[in-house]
């Protein structure tokens, strides 16, 4: 579990490195006891997570689970396709300027059904907006009408823009990156394996 003195003392670099951990103990299933109670507990007085991940609603992709953290490790930030908006964004700030935070995740995951759905050019109610978000990642790859392969190219290349629009969006995130404060990073999770790949 997180305390504030941990959190103070942690580096992004660590930070990564505990998430790198985590799934590593997930794929092995070797995951750590957690005693929920008693962390429930011990929070109530606040929290100093470590990390914020921004990742898609996919219900077979919850990070704390895929990095095996604990309630109070870090921010959950979720929706579909993992698109960037300003809700997005200024969550983002707010973990890192306010909460401590040493780490912001964009994690995309393979056979993403968002992604899928705009190849397709789904358009259906608010969801058109939303899907409208990752078509810069289509125009640069091409989709190849939905197939699998091509669905994980795309969300890779979508991934890797969610963090370069971060960086150019958010005066906050970059500054602190820029000073070493923060890092951020681009991941993909294989809904196959278990497996997260930080790109």
């Amino acid at each position: 579990m997180i305390t504030a003195d941990i959190q103070a003392k942690m580096t992004p670099q660590e930070a990564l490195a505990r998430l790198k951990e985590g799934n590593d103990r997930f794929v092995k299933n070797y995951r750590e006891q957690h005693n929920y109670r008693d962390e429930v507990a011990s929070l109530v007085s606040g929290q100093w997570p470590f990390a914020v991940v921004l990742s898609c609603i996919d219900s077979r992709t919850s990070p704390s689970i895929i990095f095996d953290q604990s309630i109070g490790d870090f921010f959950n930030t979720r929706v579909a396709g993992n698109v960037v908006n300003n809700d997005v964004l200024a969550s983002m700030e707010y973990a890192v300027k306010y909460a401590g935070s040493k780490l912001v995740v964009v994690l995309g995951h393979t056979s993403c059904g968002a992604v899928t759905s705009a190849c397709k050019g789904v358009k259906d109610g608010h969801i058109t907006e939303l899907l409208e978000k990752i078509n810069p990642a289509i125009e640069s790859c091409g989709c190849g009408g939905g197939g699998n392969a091509d669905v994980d190219k795309v969300t890779t290349v979508h991934v890797q823009n969610s963090i370069d629009e971060i960086r150019k969006r958010s005066d906050i995130l970059r500054e602190k990156e820029n000073t070493g404060e923060i890092m951020m990073v681009a991941a993909m999770y294989d809904i196959t394996t278990g497996l997260v790949t930080f790109m």
